[in-house]
């Protein structure tokens, strides 16, 4: 381990890896380059859909843009669209194995990795609760369709009213469904599980085909019977009630829910070392499948909403509600939907609690966590300690909380760190505008501004509770910096950390 000058004083903070340490990590990649514009989009295709158009489109419809939930996925493909092109600069500009972590300590300094890795905590964490709460309700679904009936009152979070189908109303105390899959999960991932690009393939076809079959067989429904399901999308933009509910407001108020269902797009980015041509092919990937997605996306919410009157999918499950509804002569389509989403968000957990843990060795490697972290179980080759502690978290919160609170500070932790993203693009523009870049933002420096404002404007339309929270958070966050973090830090002590990744011969069994 080489030794670099200690930072003193306030410089602690704005310590960086220098673009030479990054690059010295890229000098032994291997990757070759086959990824082609087509391959790119594949690859983005199958990461963004998930959780977020099986679970909070539903939400987004019931409780804030009624039908007009399609324009709102418009303007959240739009956000994610400008982040995206950013991501695109930098993985291009540093092409190393790593999030956005990696990046800001790289432009923005140490603090700035520091409040990233908190940010990721709630896309990567909490998001990984949000699927896990839907999944809870995909599976009480399809149990009940087999008449095997879990008590409503641990299907719920905690002290949550809910009205049963038949009128009456009970008080949930705990999602055990929920609770029980995430656990499960990081069993799983302590003990090391290895997913092959050919499985991944498979569960990614599945997601796919549930999307274009519940859109082409419930677009069928709705144009045989659309004199009598027309009425549902009457008013199209329901009247604006106030704070976030319908009209305009609350189709920016909804975007914010179902920028969830983009989550994953960076993937492609983090191609860049394996696109044949990144100038070329990485703005095509990215916005090709940000594109499809939301064409997808407009499809799936045109014919939910087409099926069932928006108010009555305020549920973790809203695309098993429609199918539904379809009556009985449907039920073995019904039964498809709801299996194939399962098996879709089962993955989805998975790999999102897997990007968590790694987070965390990485941040402890950098001695900005306790060590703790990133000990390798002698035997499993994981980061053992790390899982069991990412899987209670997430297990508890899924359990406890409500999925719109949840899905929501997702979204802002989310589109916080997208915007630091962008920012992260601007500085190094600036610091280093010698850098060869693969590819380059078009339209500099409008889109990254934008994509900076874009994700302030959508943070400040969701609800005061759930901005006090994520203000907490920070705080907590930041304190935690300045009293361990900032004095233990290896950078800021002038020790030379050579990476953020697992060593592959420490964690062997990385999902694919």
């Amino acid at each position: 381990m080489a030794e670099t000058k200690p930072a003193t004083g306030l410089s602690r903070i704005f310590a960086r890896k220098s673009v030479a340490q990054i690059m010295s990590e890229n000098e032994k990649s291997e990757l070759k380059r086959t990824l082609g514009p087509v391959n790119l989009v594949l690859l983005g295709i199958g990461c963004i859909i998930g959780a977020g158009i099986f679970v909070r489109t539903g939400n987004a419809a019931a409780l804030h843009a009624g039908p007009a939930v399609m324009l709102s996925f418009v303007v959240a493909g739009l956000v994610c669209a400008c982040a995206g092109l950013c991501y695109a600069e930098l993985s291009s500009t540093l092409p190393v194995s790593g999030s956005a972590y990696t990046y800001s300590y790289t432009t923005l300094g140490e603090f700035a990795a520091w409040i990233m890795g908190a940010l990721l905590l709630l896309e990567y964490g909490l998001a990984a609760s949000v699927v896990a709460v839907g999944w809870s309700g995909y599976v009480v679904s399809l149990l009940g369709d087999f008449g095997l009936v879990i008590p409503p009152e641990f299907t719920g979070p905690m002290n949550h009213v809910t009205t049963l189908k038949d009128g009456t109303t009970l008080t949930t105390l705990f999602n055990v469904p929920a609770f029980l899959v995430t656990l499960v999960l990081a069993c799983l991932l302590t003990i090391g599980i290895s997913e092959s690009s050919q499985v991944n393939n498979i569960i990614v076809a599945i997601k796919v085909t549930v999307i274009v079959a519940f859109i082409v067989i419930g677009g069928y429904k709705v144009l045989t019977h659309l004199p009598e399901l027309s009425k549902n999308w009457v008013p199209f933009i329901p009247e604006n009630e106030g704070e976030g509910k319908f009209g305009w407001e609350g189709v920016f108020r909804a975007a914010s829910i179902v920028f969830f269902a983009y989550i994953g797009f960076e993937a492609v980015s983090t191609a860049g070392q394996e696109a044949k041509n990144p100038k070329k092919d990485m703005p095509i990937g990215i916005i090709g499948s940000l594109l499809v997605c939301t064409v997808l996306y407009m499809l799936v919410a045109a014919v939910l909403t087409m099926l069932v009157n928006y108010k009555e999918l305020n549920v973790p499950d809203p695309v098993a509600v429609a199918v539904d509804s379809m009556g009985p002569q449907w039920a073995w389509f019904a039964m498809t939907i709801k299996a194939g989403a399962i098996i879709g968000l089962t993955s989805v957990i998975l790999v999102l609690m897997y990007g968590q843990t790694r987070i965390f060795y990485a941040m402890a490697r950098d001695g900005l966590l306790p060590k703790i972290f990133s000990r390798v179980h002698p035997k499993f080759q994981t980061p053992w300690i790390n899982t069991i502690v990412v899987g209670i978290i997430v297990a508890l919160a899924a359990g406890l909380f409500d999925i719109n609170v949840l899905g929501d500070v997702t979204s802002v932790g989310t589109l916080a760190a997208f915007a630091i993203v962008c920012v992260s693009v601007i500085w190094l523009r600036q610091a280093r505008p010698d850098l060869p870049r693969g590819f380059k933002v078009p339209l500099y420096p409008i889109l990254p501004i934008f994509g900076i404002l874009s994700c302030g404007a959508l943070i400040f339309t969701v609800e005061q509770r759930v901005l006090h929270f994520f203000f907490i958070f920070l705080v907590g966050a930041t304190a935690v910096y300045f009293l361990y973090g900032m004095w233990n830090s290896k950078l800021a002590k002038g020790e030379f950390v050579t990476g953020h990744e697992p060593a592959a011969n420490e964690l062997p069994h990385k999902l694919d």
